[in-house]
């Protein structure tokens, strides 16, 4: 057995480091405040240090062999299923995630790894094109990017962490990772010991337990990295967007969203409000895919309230510890109270309560709230709790006309019996992902997860995470004397 809870270190160079910052941090349980850990925090300087060992470690890296590469990537995957027990737990303490929601998320990150085997041996391949004067061989390499930044979140923080970092080490790079410090046993230290475990070359995978007060901007700007790999706010990602492309660097950014789940006219309403209850309260709703807006077909709608109602009521609430439990605490009390606040802006824009939730400790049982409308500030802000905002459509044309009015574009669901129609709405609609005849939380690693307009650029999945996480180079041979115009 592996007790995650007293490793507190950074992964740096092959070696464990203690943050030399000065400051500390009281990695709490989100369900009870009950102490986790006391995280040194490692400083600027020492993120620093890490970029130049990475950049050093990944030339070699780089002319590793698909042999090796999969050797370690196999590695990391038989030390996560080996230590899956303690993984799961020490993911429910520190994310106040259920039981179910943290095996959920172990097996999504297996699956990450799994598939990177299946383009490990994408990187330094060659291929040669027609063109050019006579004589003249072009050959297109495929070539590992370099080191990458990863940045990752507080909601899903195996997965969302491993997403960067196993397609970045399986093609041939390197990475500086730093988890949300508020989960950074489960997104780091776990990861860490994952890779340790699996002999990777030291200064390859790097793990670093620091915040931004710290570190400001030094993942972003820092020269040697050549790539940064965010999951989060929309907020920062403009942030990191606008710092990136004055540096001229790659971004990979999946950002917020306000996904729509639109039921239309024909829809099976009973199976609808199956897929709703879990694609809106799976981890209280702190994922960016989950369902933020429910829009109802009028014929449909008063059914579709009444059952969806009778549902939530039956979750249940409390301990994400007990196996029981669906709707567990929000992240921190900061998350807390602006959930509280979206809760009385929806009443303040005139939305009907359907549903009065309630807060006992951090636990925020579920709102529902009906005849919102579109146009309003709580319809347009993405939620991230346990609060579903429902909207009634006078047509099927008027439902995905409502899906499709808002900044954010990253996953969507539309409910009917005409699977061609739903289809072919779902081509209407400015999403990266649109599901039809299920919930907006659906992930997969082989396929191009992403969004659109404020939600991000770039896809994730096989292959099109290799072309974000490497470069291509031309190289010409001229076999023949060449004759030139001057």
């Amino acid at each position: 057995m592996q007790n995650f809870e007293t490793m507190t270190k950074s992964y740096m160079n092959g070696e464990w480091v203690e943050g030399n910052s000065g400051r500390t941090y009281q990695n709490v349980n989100p369900y009870d405040d009950s102490l986790i850990a006391e995280i040194k925090i490692a400083s600027k300087a020492q993120l620093q240090d890490v970029f130049n060992i990475a950049g050093n470690a990944q030339k070699s890296w780089a002319r590793s062999s698909v042999e090796e590469r999969r050797q370690v990537i196999e590695k990391a995957m038989e030390y996560m299923n080996e230590h899956k027990e303690e993984i799961v737990r020490l993911i429910s303490r520190e994310t106040g995630g259920t039981i179910l929601k943290a095996n959920v998320e172990h097996h999504l990150a297996m699956e990450v790894m799994a598939e990177a085997l299946n383009y490990v041996h994408e990187v330094g391949t060659v291929r040669e094109v027609p063109g050019g004067p006579e004589g003249k061989i072009n050959k297109i390499y495929r070539l590992p990017l370099g080191v990458i930044s990863s940045i990752s979140p507080f909601n899903f923080p195996v997965n969302l962490s491993l997403r960067t970092i196993v397609p970045a080490i399986a093609l041939g790079n390197a990475v500086v990772h730093k988890p949300d410090i508020q989960v950074g046993l489960a997104g780091g230290v776990v990861l860490a010991k994952a890779f340790e475990y699996a002999g990777v070359p030291a200064g390859v995978f790097n793990m670093v337990l620091t915040d931004i007060e710290e570190i400001g901007d030094e993942l972003l700007t820092n020269p040697i990295t050549q790539l940064i790999s965010f999951t989060g706010s929309t907020a920062v990602g403009r942030h990191i967007g606008s710092i990136a492309g004055g540096n001229l660097k790659r971004v990979a950014l999946e950002l917020g969203g306000n996904s729509p789940f639109v039921v239309l006219s024909d829809a099976d309403v009973d199976q609808a409000v199956n897929a709703a209850i879990f694609g809106k309260y799976i981890h209280q709703g702190q994922i960016c895919m989950i369902i933020n807006r429910i829009i109802v077909h009028k014929d449909k709608y008063d059914e579709f309230v009444e059952k969806f109602a009778a549902r939530t009521k039956e979750l249940p609430c409390g301990d994400p510890q007990d196996p029981k439990t669906v709707i567990g605490p929000l992240i921190n009390k900061q998350q807390l109270r602006k959930a509280a606040g979206y809760v009385k802006l929806a009443k303040k824009e005139g939305a009907r309560t359907v549903l009065e939730g309630k807060i006992e400790g951090n636990v925020m049982s579920p709102y529902i709230f009906a005849d919102v409308k579109n146009d309003s500030e709580i319809a347009q802000t993405e939620l991230f709790g346990p609060i579903a905002l429902i909207i009634k459509a006078e047509t099927d044309d008027e439902a995905i006309k409502i899906a499709g009015e808002t900044d954010h574009g990253l996953s969507s669901a539309i409910f009917t019996s005409d699977l061609e129609k739903g289809e072919r709405y779902a081509l209407q609609l400015d999403a990266g992902m649109t599901h039809i005849n299920d919930q907006t939380v659906n992930d997969a690693p082989n396929i191009p997860f992403g969004g659109t307009k404020a939600s991000g650029l770039g896809r994730f999945g096989n292959p099109w995470v290799v072309d974000e996480f490497t470069t291509t180079k031309w190289v010409s041979v001229q076999t023949k004397a060449r004759e030139f115009a001057f």
